[in-house]
């Protein structure tokens, strides 16, 4: 796998090179400041983008939501964060001729690996942490660790979150490059309490994000009174702990699709909006996307939650219930009972299967009591669900809705 990929990158090398060429090698006209990281990468481009944008600054963006170039957004494709090398130096010259000074990159491993971002010069940059994720692709955590490196190195400077497990392993891939390091443990050499400077309660994983987005604003030039304020009008972008219903019960959207992000998802969605109810946590895990973090996702979810319906998430060609199965041996390892549909919905510590994801959230909301609140992660803000290899129209936050407009 990896000796084929290898072949392929030289590919995508001479490919790059060429956009680069074509394009007039764009990001030497404007300041780029690129995000990588497995869990955090939207939040913290996003942010960073509305803290220029709010302090009077041309800025065009790509993340996973989409590409906003000067006031034109579109669509960057399926499941897609970082395009294809053409596009990248295609949108970062129409942001050069539109005016933009700046341009976020959300980037990934992906991108990284197979030289999308070559040739884009990183003026500063972030790691916001590296998990469990891409294996499928990587093979190791440690090539994992070693694709994301490489933005430290086609960077000027670069950011790096010090208590996060990645720290040591970066370490061994940066040669003679100089980071900075930030965190609220272990003298990390920028430790800022932000949720008490802006007066906001964040979540934790929330709190590394917005110290990574003040950080680079704060390399760029803006000062720190300016940033704070832009920081209280910051909303979270689309389907990152979205809050899609409030009524009797509470439904929730998030593109938890990690282990880490599950647990940081539900964990604080528990402490905020968890009293008196039950939390009913929806979800599953894409194919082809690293099996290995499946048994560690549904630990994470009976950490949690009281209740789990397992259900689909872009399966493609491989079979749901493999999928459902393999989440299933963590939710049973810490007690969690299988039982049937029509049963499901009076316990606790129990879990049941619905494949179809429109059935599943339509169960979930109909076992839902006053109080309860009804978790849906991995799809987020996505607009698709990939079945049998074919792309639908999908979409969380109108699924819920349209449900309960019908209940």
């Amino acid at each position: 796998m990896r000796i084929f990929q290898k072949i392929k990158n030289i590919g995508h090398f001479v490919v790059a090179v060429l956009a680069n060429i074509v394009f007039r090698f764009p990001s030497k006209e404007l300041q780029v400041i690129g995000v990588t990281g497995t869990d955090g990468k939207t939040t913290t481009s996003n942010l960073i983008f509305h803290i220029l944008k709010t302090n009077g600054k041309k800025v065009s963006i790509i993340s996973t939501i989409s590409a906003v170039i000067g006031e034109t957004e579109s669509d960057t494709g399926f499941h897609v964060t970082t395009p294809s090398s053409f596009s990248v130096q295609k949108y970062i010259r129409q942001a050069v001729d539109y005016g933009s000074k700046y341009f976020v990159l959300e980037t990934t491993s992906h991108a990284l690996d197979q030289y999308r971002v070559f040739g884009v010069r990183f003026d500063v940059s972030v790691i916001t942490n590296i998990t469990q994720e891409h294996l499928h692709y990587h093979g190791t955590y440690e090539h994992y660790v070693s694709s994301k490196s490489k933005l430290i190195h086609w960077s000027n400077k670069t950011f790096v979150n010090k208590d996060d497990q990645s720290y040591s392993y970066i370490l061994k891939h940066i040669g003679n490059k100089k980071i900075e390091t930030y965190g609220f443990n272990n003298d990390a050499d920028n430790i800022i309490d932000i949720s008490k400077k802006i007066n906001i309660p964040l979540a934790k994983f929330n709190q590394y994000n917005y110290l990574a987005a003040f950080l680079i604003c704060r390399e760029l030039g803006i000062a720190e009174e300016d940033i704070y304020p832009s920081m209280k009008t910051y909303k979270l972008p689309p389907g990152r702990l979205e809050i899609v219903y409030r009524g009797d019960f509470i439904v929730i959207v998030d593109f938890a699709h990690t282990p880490h992000a599950v647990q940081e998802a539900l964990s604080s969605i528990r402490d905020e909006h968890v009293t008196n109810g039950r939390l009913i946590h929806v979800f599953g895990a894409a194919a082809f996307r690293d099996d290995s973090k499946r048994t560690p996702m549904g630990r994470e979810s009976a950490t949690y939650a009281d209740m789990v319906i397992l259900t689909e998430e872009d399966y493609r060609t491989e079979d749901p219930y493999d999928i459902t199965s393999q989440i299933a041996e963590g939710l049973e390892e810490h007690g969690f009972k299988k039982v049937d549909i029509d049963t499901f919905g009076s316990g606790t510590n129990e879990y049941t299967v619905i494949i179809d994801r429109q059935e599943a959230i339509m169960k979930a909301c109909s076992i839902a009591r006053l109080g309860d609140v009804i978790v849906l992660t991995g799809k987020g803000h996505e607009m698709s669900l990939n079945r049998d290899g074919k792309e639908y129209h999908w979409n969380d936050k109108e699924e819920v809705l349209k449900i309960l407009k019908d209940a």
